[in-house]
C-alpha cells in the first residue's frame, strides 16, 4: 500500500484488489475511487501486467528544454488563478512552453478516466457509467477565452460507456468555443466512436478545422500495442468517413516509433493513412509511460525522422511533422507551413 493513500472505509476491497480514495494521488496502476463515486485504475494499467525489461537510458536527443518566455508564463499564470486543466500539463507534455508560447493548448473532454486500457497509455481506466460535465462545453470555451488561444486542440479520453461514445457533447464544445471565440481554429483529436459513422460525423459538422484520430502503430502491432475495442482498420474508415463527410476540413493521425515496427511498416501504415485521405501525418518517439506499460524496444534517431518525414512526403501528405519529441498536437498551428513546423532534427545529437 503506497504510504500516503489511505483505504476508502465503504469500498475498501474490489475482487481481491485494494481500492483507495482519492484524498491523496494512488500508485500507478493502483485502484481508486474517483470524485464522481467510480473506481479506475491509476495510469491505466495494472502492476504486473507487463513483464517487460526495465526503462533503458534515454539517448540525448530526448531531453527536452525547460519551458520559459512570456507568453508561456502568462499561461501558466492563467491556470494557476483560474484552476484550468490542460493535457499538457496532465500529461508531463515536454513541448509545453513551445506551444503556450505559440498561443496553442490542448484541453482533454470529458474527464480523465478512460473505458479502455492501451498498454503505451497512462490514461486512467475505468467505467465512468454516463458521467459528464453539464458545464464543460462553456468551461472549455471559457479557458480557451482567457488563455488567448489562436489555437486549441480538443482530446478525450474513450468513452464506451455513452451510446454515441461522447460525440454529442463533443459537438456541443467545440460549438461553445466558436461562439466565444470565433477566430480561434479548433482541432478535435477524438475516440475512434467505435467506428460509427453518425457519431464521427456529429463531430465533423461541429465547425473544426482539422479532425484527427490517432492510428498509433502499424498493422501488426495494433494488438496488444492498442485496446482491443480499438482497431487499426477502424481508425482507417473514421478518417475515411470524417474526409468524406467535409472534404474541407483537413484530417490528421499519428504514428509512435520504437515499438518493434519496421521501415516497410511505417511504410505501409502510411501509404494506408493516404488512401484514407489523411492530410498531415505526426511520427514521434514512444516513450514507456511507466513500467507496467509496453517496453521501448528502440530509440529511433533524429536522422531517421528526417527519413521518415521524406517518405511521407513522398506518399502525397501536406505534412509530415517528424521527430523525437513530436506529439499528436505538437506545434499544431504550424502543420500547414511544410516546414517540419518548424522544428530541426539536425541540431539534435545523432
Amino acid at each position: 500500500m503506497h504510504a500516503c493513500v489511505r483505504y476508502n472505509e465503504s469500498m475498501s476491497d474490489l475482487r481481491g484488489i485494494p481500492v483507495v480514495a482519492e484524498v491523496a494521488r494512488a500508485a500507478s496502476g493502483e485502484k481508486y475511487l474517483t470524485a464522481q463515486g467510480f473506481t479506475a485504475i491509476r495510469d491505466g494499467i495494472k502492476r504486473g501486467a507487463d513483464s517487460g525489461r526495465g526503462p533503458a537510458p534515454k539517448p540525448p536527443w530526448l531531453k527536452a528544454k525547460a519551458p520559459t518566455g512570456a507568453a508561456f508564463a502568462r499561461v501558466r499564470a492563467l491556470v494557476r488563478e483560474h484552476r484550468l486543466a490542460t493535457v499538457c500539463e496532465e500529461a508531463k507534455c515536454p513541448n509545453i512552453g513551445e506551444c503556450w508560447n505559440a498561443g496553442t493548448a490542448t484541453i482533454m473532454l470529458m474527464g480523465a478516466v478512460c473505458t479502455r486500457a492501451c498498454r503505451f497509455c497512462a490514461v486512467d481506466t475505468g467505467n465512468p457509467h454516463g458521467w459528464l460535465d453539464a458545464g464543460e462545453p462553456e468551461n472549455a470555451a471559457h479557458t480557451v477565452e482567457l488563455m488567448k488561444l489562436s489555437y486549441v486542440v480538443l482530446t478525450s479520453v474513450d468513452r464506451d460507456d455513452l451510446p454515441d461514445g461522447g460525440a454529442a457533447h463533443y459537438a456541443a464544445c467545440v460549438r461553445a468555443i466558436k461562439r466565444r471565440n470565433p477566430h480561434t481554429a479548433v482541432e478535435a483529436l477524438t475516440p475512434d466512436f467505435q467506428g460509427v459513422r453518425a457519431d464521427v460525423e456529429t463531430v465533423v459538422d461541429s465547425g473544426i478545422e482539422v479532425f484527427a484520430q490517432n492510428i498509433e502503430t502499424v498493422r501488426r502491432l495494433t494488438h496488444p500495442v492498442r485496446d482491443p475495442r480499438a482497431g487499426y482498420q477502424q481508425t482507417l474508415q473514421v478518417l475515411a468517413a470524417a474526409k468524406q463527410r467535409r472534404p474541407a476540413v483537413l484530417t490528421k493521425s499519428s504514428l509512435m516509433l520504437g515499438l518493434g515496427e519496421s521501415d516497410e511498416e511505417i511504410d505501409a501504415t502510411l501509404a494506408d493513412l493516404r488512401a484514407a485521405g489523411v492530410d498531415i501525418v505526426t511520427l514521434g518517439q514512444y516513450l514507456r509511460p511507466t513500467l507496467n506499460h509496453l517496453p521501448v524496444q528502440r530509440f529511433v534517431t533524429p536522422r531517421e525522422f528526417d527519413r521518415y518525414r521524406e517518405l511521407a512526403l513522398a506518399r502525397g501528405f501536406l505534412e509530415c511533422v517528424s521527430g523525437p519529441l513530436v506529439r499528436s498536437s505538437y506545434r499544431a498551428e504550424q502543420a500547414l507551413k511544410r516546414n517540419n513546423a518548424g522544428l530541426d532534427n539536425r541540431r539534435l545529437a545523432t
